[in-house]
């Protein structure tokens, strides 16, 4: 039976995680099984590896953020704050989600070492404003930051997150009726918006034994007026063309291309899966994510966003190129700024990432 997330008992959430189609041998599964390459060539190239390029030399253009810049309703209806990685904050519907934020310095189980940002968080976490739900793709360092949830939890806001990752919410003091938890393709409305958790190709843990004992997902935000999706973190996978057959067309999507690798093809998508993904789910304007904030992977900190522009401009995909703390409306005006500095990147051709068992062609 599947335990209650580090509760060391049975309950019903832990009874719908048994449940689950994606549940079996005590933990969850990608309908596409994973490939990983040597785990010791790996970390010998993440640490004796990789681009010499890995951070920024000089500090990055911010555009600082507080609460009053919120104060203004979108006029179109529908407004993303990129805060860097692959943390937002959409306003959709008369709603406002504060998806996958993450304020520590570094993406880490520890303080003092691991991954660490590149700039200081655009909206400092005092000038927050209030938002309708907090939105959770899964349990990972980069998307889940534990004294964010700490701070977080006495404003009594409602959190929406796959299954299994309210143990680790109720754990840090969120009371347990803020707490909504969902399977793929199960929805939930937060005011007038409705939200489905759909299919991702990734997996989940925050240390030793808890690897994939909670899900993973991404998300369909949709209002009368405007659709978003949220592919959070994924490789390829046969579900895009289902999730944009049962949930597209999205005027928005927000999708992954930086943290890539052949030795990890089947973790994350890369620049041109991503691109590829966009189009699978029938997405307008793309914004991409997971890139230009920690380093978590070989290439240099640019390559993602100057790979998913190639790949953007080879099928005519519209991309949003904000700064971090950017706030844009995308019916009304696409940022297109290039305000990262020209350092050396490995073209597709020179580091091609595939994802395996995939049923589509591949198109860079």
């Amino acid at each position: 039976m599947a335990p209650d997330r580090l509760g060391g008992s049975c309950n019903p959430l832990a009874l719908l995680m048994e449940r689950s189609p994606q549940w079996h041998d005590g933990r969850f599964h990608n309908r596409l099984s994973r490939v990983d390459g040597p785990m010791w060539r790996a970390f010998g190239e993440f640490f004796f590896g990789g681009s010499k390029h890995r951070r920024p030399e000089s500090p990055l253009p911010v555009e600082h953020r507080t609460a009053a810049d919120f104060a203004i309703v979108p006029r179109s209806g529908l407004r993303v704050t990129w805060l860097g990685h692959s943390t937002t904050i959409v306003e959709i519907g008369g709603a406002r989600l504060l998806i996958d934020p993450v304020w520590a310095e570094r993406a880490s189980f520890v303080s003092f070492a691991g991954p660490k940002r590149f700039f200081p968080p655009p909206l400092p976490l005092h000038e927050l404003p209030n938002v309708d739900a907090v939105v959770l793709s899964h349990d990972h360092y980069d998307h889940l930051d534990e004294q964010l949830v700490r701070t977080l939890a006495p404003r009594r806001l409602r959190w929406i997150a796959p299954l299994g990752v309210g143990g680790w919410l109720r754990r840090w003091g969120v009371p347990p009726g803020d707490v909504a938890e969902l399977d793929w393709w199960q929805s939930i409305d937060v005011a007038d918006v409705s939200l489905t958790a759909t299919p991702a190709r990734h997996f989940s843990g925050r240390g030793l034994g808890s690897r994939d004992r909670t899900l993973w997902c991404g998300y369909s935000i949709a209002a009368s007026d405007a659709r978003v999706y949220y592919a959070g973190d994924t490789a390829m996978q046969n579900e895009f063309s289902e999730i944009g057959a049962r949930l597209g067309p999205f005027d928005l999507t927000l999708i992954e291309v930086g943290a890539y690798n052949k030795l990890w093809a089947d973790v994350h998508l890369g620049p041109e899966q991503a691109v590829l993904a966009h189009r699978l789910v029938r997405g307008g304007v793309m914004l991409p994510l997971h890139w230009g904030m920690f380093d978590l992977a070989l290439h240099s900190w640019t390559e993602p966003i100057e790979r998913t522009l190639v790949a953007a401009t080879r099928h005519s995909v519209r991309i949003a190129t904000p700064r971090p703390g950017g706030m844009f409306e995308p019916s009304l005006s696409v940022p297109s700024q290039r305000w990262w500095p020209d350092v050396p990147w490995q073209t597709v051709e020179e580091a091609p990432v595939w994802s395996t068992g995939v049923t589509l062609p591949r198109e860079a």
